[in-house]
């Protein structure tokens, strides 16, 4: 499962994952409890693979965030906790990201990226990197076995 099918929504802690579409929202688990709720389409919903971390020069897909904290914990968990010093925090994310925008990038933002890290590794969600589309491979496929 990629991120694509996790969500974040406003007011509610922790991660959940997209279970069904319903007529006035979607079902979705959390990956804290495993519980299942109703989320309406007034909630405020972000799905992972849409959010963005701000650098000076660009927006940086989270996904890449979370694939270079990948890298320098070698694949485990964060050396830190979401839980540190506010200090400790940006000292950590400057590691990850070294020209992240301190203006538009707050300790809150840092704090959730750490915590959202560590609960996808406890779920087993270590692949960060976009899910192909499969009638794209496919296409690909057909266009090569014409060509020969």
């Amino acid at each position: 499962m990629g991120l694509d099918k996790i969500l974040a929504i406003s007011g509610k802690p922790g991660l959940y994952e997209l279970k069904a579409q319903t007529r006035s929202g979607f079902v979705a688990e959390s990956l804290l409890d495993g519980k299942k709720i109703s989320v309406g389409l007034r909630n405020n919903v972000s799905l992972l693979s849409e959010i963005a971390i701000y650098t000076l020069t660009e927006e940086v897909p989270l996904r890449e965030v979370l694939n270079k904290i990948k890298e320098k914990e070698n694949g485990g968990k964060t050396s830190i906790s979401h839980k540190d010093s506010k200090i400790k925090l940006e000292e950590y994310f400057f590691e990850v990201l070294p020209d992240y925008d301190e203006d538009k990038v707050y300790p809150s933002d840092i704090k959730k990226v750490i915590q959202w890290y560590n609960l996808l590794h406890d779920k087993g969600i270590t692949t960060f990197e976009a899910e192909e589309n499969t009638e794209t491979k496919e296409e690909e496929v057909t266009s090569e076995k014409e060509e020969k």
